[in-house]
């Protein structure tokens, strides 16, 4: 059975920092894109960051670009999101999920129905 779990997010000040952990188990790992999706109060899922599977191609929203780290750590099974500088738009409830065929269209383009397994979410609130 496909599992991921996300932990790592809390409350943190403007311009503080959190790092998100997508724990994942029971599919092939390395081959599947990992994406990280974000849902602000009152609005839709959206993709902010995609790492791709076997070569590890990194994708951002511009809104997180050059804040957002996204990783992949293959002994842990396991894609961190480190977030820098946050701001209070970042506010929301963090999804990580993965796409087996590998490339990050779908999460890139929030074709959330082409996600094959999601997470519960993370929360993450950042205070002005």
């Amino acid at each position: 059975e496909a599992k991921l779990a996300e932990s790592g997010g809390g409350l943190v000040q403007a311009g503080g920092s959190l790092r998100l952990s997508c724990a994942a188990s029971g599919f092939a790992f390395d081959a599947a894109a990992i994406g990280w999706f974000r849902q602000a109060p009152g609005k839709e899922r959206e993709g902010i960051s995609c790492i791709s599977g076997s070569v590890n191609s990194e994708y951002y929203k511009d809104s997180v670009k050059g804040r957002f780290t996204i990783s992949r750590d293959s002994a842990k099974n396991t894609v961190h999101l480190q977030m820098n500088n946050l701001r209070p738009e970042d506010t929301g409830v963090y999804y990580c999920a993965a796409d087996t065929g590998t490339f990050c269209q779908n999460a890139m383009h929030n074709n959330l129905w082409g996600m094959d397994f999601w997470g519960n979410g993370t929360p993450v609130t950042v205070s002005s």
